[in-house]
């Protein structure tokens, strides 16, 4: 097998394979040997069929596999002996398209190399590490939102107007075309108004209404309603008011900490102190990763493959755009083309990547079996009811599992450096901690 380099710049490597026509039908004997102690043809014993007979009967079915692996050894050998890593599949092409049986077999094999990646001095680095303390000024707003939450409503003055986020009980009669539908009707039916539950417009007219009075509520249906009669279609429901609420808050005793779970008030505030501190530490671990990733990504410069560079900038900025228009949920639309901008912050992520990944291989990091099955745990769990139905989803795609596995691998390796690193700690408060996260999100 020769092999010829054509090309070596940069990353890009580009070679002519040879294999020749000795080779090629050498290949095919030692497949058709292998095979023969199987094969069973009429007047010879299973395994006796001579070798010139099993070439004439079966050779050319073979001869594309023996092809094949030929050419999958020669790649094999040249990625042992080079030690080059392709960045993505290799392209591999025959170049003598009217091959013919008998002729050699020349392919052209291309592809970018991930380039070496140099050692860093982790413990020259200093990343700053942000604490916050849970003030008590944070547990009484956390109170006063659970409070809230937690909200009664106390019947309005006679004759006062409802407002947005009032509870209106009310009876109503929806016609289409002047005719009563099926499931339009209710009556004593609390309604907050704000809340979204009806069709869009219907809650909006009710904001002024007083206890006691009648008002026709006009209202189109969406075009992709649920109840396909009635999808697209203009409505009228009779509404009367029986009684305009204002909303109150949940007074904070002892009585609102049992609606949670909590033994006492005390006791509901020690768990709210807890999983603020907790929230704290979580934003604090992302600030700090960011610093890190920073730091790393001025200590460390080297040579990107350009098409791992410019798939990830097409991915970022296919996805802001997505994101931009929501409305479009396919992907049949014109080509997004990545700007500077998402071209610098593609370069970032791959050099990045690369580098945790080398550094996560030659410290042999890995996820293991318990903590993906907690990771896909937790993410089932934003599926209520269907669980079971993602389980199996990622149970049978790799891809999934990749995803969840990544991030997990990317915090070990992190931790790993941190540990190295010098780290600067600096007290700061909940609003300083939140600032970061947003100037992160700006970023």
């Amino acid at each position: 097998m020769q092999v010829t380099e054509t090309l070596n710049e940069g990353l890009k490597r580009g070679y002519e394979i040879t294999m020749t026509a000795a080779e090629l039908d050498a290949k095919v004997d030692e497949k058709l040997e292998a095979a023969r102690p199987e094969v069973q043809m009429k007047g010879f014993r299973k395994g006796k069929v001579p070798k010139a007979l099993l070439k004439k009967q079966f050779g050319k079915s073979v001869l594309g596999e023996a092809m094949q692996e030929g050419i999958d050894d020669a790649l094999k050998s040249h990625f042992d002996e080079t030690g080059d890593r392709p960045a993505q599949q290799p392209d591999v092409k025959m170049t003598n398209d009217e091959w013919k049986e008998g002729d050699d077999v020349v392919v052209s094999v291309s592809y970018e190399t991930l380039p070496e990646i140099p050692d860093v001095d982790f413990a020259a680095l200093t990343v700053e590490k942000m604490t916050a303390e849970v003030e008590d000024e944070a547990v009484q707003e956390a109170l006063e939102n659970l409070a809230a939450t937690a909200q009664n409503f106390e019947k309005r003055r006679k004759g006062s107007k409802a407002k947005d986020g009032d509870q209106v009980t009310i009876d109503f009669v929806g016609k289409v075309d002047g005719e009563a539908f099926e499931g339009g009707s209710a009556e004593d039916y609390p309604l907050v108004l704000g809340s979204g539950s009806f069709i869009p417009g219907f809650e909006e007219q009710l904001v002024g209404v007083k206890e006691g009075e009648e008002k026709a509520v006009e209202v189109t249906f969406p075009e992709q309603y649920q109840a396909a009669n009635l999808a697209g279609k203009a409505a009228v429901f009779d509404v009367t008011v029986k009684e305009v609420a204002e909303p109150k808050p949940a007074e904070i005793n002892d009585e609102l900490a049992t609606k949670y779970g909590a033994e006492d008030l005390e006791a509901l505030k020690g768990q709210l102190r807890e999983r603020l501190a907790a929230e704290y530490a979580n934003a604090a671990r992302t600030v700090t990763k960011r610093n890190l990733l920073d730091a790393l990504d001025e200590a460390v410069s080297f040579d990107l493959p350009p098409s791992m560079v410019e798939a990830e900038a097409n991915q970022i900025a296919h996805q802001l755009w997505h994101e931009e228009n929501p409305d479009v949920q396919g992907h049949d639309h014109e080509k997004i083309e990545p700007t500077d901008e998402h071209n610098k912050l593609a370069e970032r992520r791959v050099r990045l990547g690369l580098l945790l990944a080398e550094v996560g291989q030659k410290q042999e990091i890995t996820v293991s079996d318990q903590e993906m099955q907690q990771a896909v745990f937790r993410q089932a769990q934003q599926y209520p009811g269907q669980e079971r139905a993602f389980f199996e989803f990622v149970q049978k795609n790799q891809q999934a599992l990749q995803q969840i596995r990544a991030p997990l691998f990317e915090d070990k390796v992190v931790d790993y450096i941190l540990e190295l690193a010098k780290i600067e700690e600096k007290q700061v408060s909940k609003d300083d901690l939140q600032k970061a996260i947003e100037a992160m999100d700006e970023g």
